[in-house]
Parts: C-alpha cells; structure tokens; sequence
C-alpha cells in the first residue's frame, strides 16, 4: 500500500473514534425542557387528570406548593437494554476499524491491536449507570380566563421524551 494512504486513513479512523466517543456520552445527557400547554378543562379537572396520568407512569408526589399552584413528581427513569446494546455493538465496530488500521501500521502489535475491543463492553456499562436517574417533572396550572370558556394554561418542565407522551396522551396544545 502507498505509504501516504495509512496514516491519512489512521486519521480519519481517530476522528470517527472521537465522534464514536461523543455520540456515547451524549447518549446520557439531561435533556429537561419547558413548554407551555393549553387544555380545555378547567384547573381542578385537569389537574386530577395529571396526577393520574403521572401515577399510571410509575411517578409520585415529591412536593406541592398550593400558592403557586405547582405540583412536582418525581420517578425512577430505566435504561434501555436496546441502547446499551447498541452502543456496546457500535463501540466495538469502532474498536475493530481501530485496531485492523493499527495491525496495518504496525504489524508486530497485531495481536495486542485486537485486544482493544474487549473494551467495547465499557460503553454500555458507562450508558447504563449514567442513564438511571431519578427524574423529575414539575407542573404549574394556571386557569386563562376568555370571553366563552376558561382553559387550563400547564408550564411543564420535564424531559423532553416524557413531555411528548404527556402532550399526546392528554390532547394537550401547545400554549402561545
């Protein structure tokens, strides 16, 4: 092989390696967000309705603030054996790509170059401790007072997975 083209291919395998190592760290990150939504029903209604759902989602009451009308819960977030798995698999093609560039460099550390992918599994255990958390969700109804009716407006501020199931499992809307 031309002498040029494996070191250029190292590189390139080391910047894919750095991204590898990026996208593993992210997969654990904190994603809480906080939106406004509209509800038809009033407060009382609406907020019953919410604590039921929160309830059939395995959360509990962790705090009520009756003055500002807010209500935090709280629940236990598993990680996902498929994502774990998947970034162990993509941990060790990455590992493998690796050390076939390294054993081609250098031929004599062909045998320890292998030895690398025995670290894949570290990926998947990095994911699973990071990824069980104890998340929370803060809700704060307040009634909007129109002409025909009065809506519920809700500020949410939960992850943002758990703010789409709530939004499309309660037909709640997006507030102004």
């Amino acid at each position: 092989m031309d002498t040029a083209i494996l070191p250029s291919t190292l590189l390139l395998t080391l910047l894919l390696s750095v991204g590898l190592f990026f996208f593993i760290r992210a997969s654990t990150k904190d994603r809480t967000q906080t939106v406004e939504l509209v509800s038809e029903q009033d407060e009382a209604a609406l907020m019953s309705q919410l604590k039921e759902y929160f309830r059939s989602r395995s959360y509990r009451v962790a705090a009520v603030d009756r003055e500002q009308n807010q209500v935090t819960f709280e629940g236990f977030v598993r990680p996902s054996w498929f994502l774990a798995i998947f970034l162990t698999l993509l941990a060790s093609i990455g590992f493998v790509c690796l050390s076939l560039v390294l054993s081609l460099l250098f031929p004599g550390l062909s045998n320890f170059s292998l030895v690398i992918v025995l670290l894949s599994p570290l990926s998947g255990i990095f994911y699973w401790k990071k990824a069980g958390r104890l998340e929370k969700v803060s809700l704060k109804v307040e009634a909007t007072h129109s002409e025909q009716h009065s809506p519920s407006k809700i500020t949410v501020v939960a992850h943002r997975d758990e703010l789409i199931e709530l939004q499309s499992n309660l037909q709640l809307k997006a507030g102004e």
